[in-house]
């Protein structure tokens, strides 16, 4: 008998939901910034500063910042372990990169919260 423990294990499953789900709020919000590039006759600092101190934006942004690392980091560990066979190189990559990707949440939340 298969008994599912509470581990650090990947999932499949769990994996694809999360690519869809973090797909899908990256894609409603791309359409949301251009859709506000379209509809904003000229975008200046005033008007991007305003719509970035609006609490609902920031929000959404967060999301997009959080998806934007948990699809970055599912998509790095399928790649990496289907590309690059030597174990302490796939390590040594798979850090510096997921380093990377939490540095630009980072950076993003303290700009965003900045404003």
């Amino acid at each position: 008998m298969v008994v599912n423990q509470a581990s650090l294990k990947r999932n499949g499953v769990q994996d694809f939901v999360s690519l869809r789900a973090t797909a899908l709020i990256l894609t409603a919000y791309s359409l949301f910034i251009i859709g506000y590039f379209l509809t904003t006759p000229q975008v200046t600092f005033e008007a991007w500063q305003g719509l970035f101190s609006n609490l609902a934006v920031k929000v959404f942004t967060l999301a997009a910042l959080v998806s934007m690392m948990i699809h970055t980091q599912i998509g790095l560990w399928q790649v990496l372990t289907d590309y690059v066979k030597c174990t302490k190189l796939r390590s040594v990559l798979g850090f510096i990169l997921n380093m990377m990707s939490f540095v630009y949440v980072a950076v993003g939340l303290f700009v965003l919260w900045g404003v």
